[in-house]
C-alpha cells in the first residue's frame, strides 16, 4: 500500500472512531440503543466525585494546575528535567506541536492515528512514511495495530511520542526520554480513565518547548472540573492497577469471542483489538444491524477494530456476531 492508502493523505477527510450519530442515521435507533465499540475508551470509567460549585463557577487558579502536574509527575515517573503541560485533550496539543519548529519533512509510519499527519500538513510540513525527516511521530503503542517502538526510534530533531494508550502497559513507556532535547511525550487522560468527554491531555518535555506550547494554548486551558478529577485519578494507583488487570482479562475474552467467528487477531492493546476478517464492511454492517458500532478503515478492506463492550454488552455482542 502507498502512503496515501494508509491514511496519511492530508487531502482526505480525517477518519476516527465514534461518530455514532452517522450510524444512527443509517441504521436507526436512539443513542441509548447502541453499543459503541469503535473507540478505544475504557468502558469502566473512573468514578467522578468531590466536585465543588467553585470548580464550575470560578476560573481555575495556579495551584490547581500545579496539583494536577504534581500528580501527573508522580504517576508517570516524569524525569525531573522535564516540564508538564495539561491541556484540553491530547488532540489540542497535536494541533499545535508542528508550530514549534521550522517546516520541513516529518516521518509518520503508517498505519497510525491520522491527526498527526493532518496537523503537520496544515502547518506546511511534508508528510512521508519511510524516509527520515526533520521531525518524527511515533504512536506508542500504535493505533490501530499496537506496535511497540524502541528508544532507538527516537532520532529526529523533533520527535513526538504519542503515549495515549500506554497507560495499559506502563512498563514499555518511553517517558524517561522526556527530558531529551526535541522530545515531546503525549498522554491522554480520557482513554485509560474512560472520561473522554472531560477533554484532558498532557504534553511532557523540556521546559523551553513546554513553555512555547503553553503560549500557544493560552491561559485557563483546562477546566476546573477536569483539574480536580484528573488530580484525584492520577493519585489513585490502586484503581489503575485493578483496571489494567480487568482490561487484560476482558481483551482476552473479546479475542476468544471474535476469533471463534472466523476473525484473526493482528494487534491492538487491552483497550482495543485489531482483527483481520474477510470483509470488514460486511462485519460492520452485520454488527450495526444489532446497533453495535465498530471501526473500519478506508485504507483496508480487512481491518476491523473493536473496543471493549460495557459489562451489560457482552451477550448482545455475542448474539450479533
Amino acid at each position: 500500500m502507498s502512503t496515501l492508502d494508509h491514511g496519511l493523505d492530508p487531502r482526505a477527510a480525517r477518519d476516527h472512531g465514534g461518530g455514532l450519530d452517522r450510524a444512527i442515521v443509517r441504521y436507526g435507533g436512539q443513542r441509548s440503543d447502541w453499543i459503541d465499540l469503535s473507540t478505544g475508551i475504557n468502558p469502566h470509567p473512573y468514578e467522578v466525585s468531590g466536585l465543588t460549585a467553585g470548580d464550575w463557577a470560578e476560573l481555575p487558579d495556579h495551584g490547581a494546575f500545579e496539583r494536577l502536574s504534581d500528580a501527573a509527575r508522580q504517576f508517570w515517573n516524569v524525569p525531573e528535567g522535564a516540564a508538564i503541560l495539561p491541556a484540553p485533550g491530547a488532540s489540542a496539543i497535536i494541533a499545535r506541536i508542528p508550530a514549534l519548529a521550522t517546516t520541513g519533512a516529518v516521518q509518520i509510519t503508517p498505519p497510525t492515528y491520522n491527526e498527526h499527519a493532518a496537523a503537520f500538513s496544515a502547518q506546511g510540513w511534508t508528510v512521508q512514511a519511510n524516509s527520515p525527516g526533520d521531525a518524527r511521530v511515533i504512536v506508542h503503542p500504535n493505533n490501530p495495530d499496537g506496535r511497540i517502538w524502541k528508544e532507538s526510534d527516537v532520532s529526529a530533531p523533533l520527535t513526538v511520542i504519542d503515549e495515549s494508550f500506554c497507560d495499559v502497559m506502563p512498563d514499555v513507556s518511553l517517558i524517561h526520554l522526556a527530558d531529551r532535547p526535541g522530545v515531546i511525550v503525549l498522554k491522554s487522560f480520557g482513554k485509560f480513565w474512560g472520561l473522554a468527554g472531560m477533554r484532558l491531555g498532557f504534553a511532557i518535555g523540556r521546559p523551553e518547548m513546554i513553555n512555547r506550547l503553553n503560549d500557544l494554548t493560552g491561559p485557563w486551558s483546562v477546566s476546573g472540573p477536569a483539574l480536580r478529577v484528573g488530580t484525584q485519578a492520577l493519585a489513585d494507583n490502586g484503581w489503575a492497577n485493578n483496571t489494567r488487570a480487568r482490561l487484560d482479562d476482558e481483551a482476552a475474552l473479546l479475542d476468544a469471542l471474535v476469533t471463534a467467528k472466523g476473525a484473526r487477531v493482528i494487534g491492538g492493546t487491552s483497550l482495543f483489538r485489531l482483527y483481520q476478517v474477510d470483509d470488514a464492511a460486511g462485519w460492520q454492517n452485520r454488527l450495526a444491524q444489532s446497533h453495535i458500532w465498530s471501526r473500519v478503515f478506508p485504507y483496508s478492506t480487512t481491518y476491523l477494530r473493536l473496543g471493549l463492550p460495557p459489562a451489560d454488552g457482552w451477550d448482545r455482542l455475542e448474539t450479533a456476531l
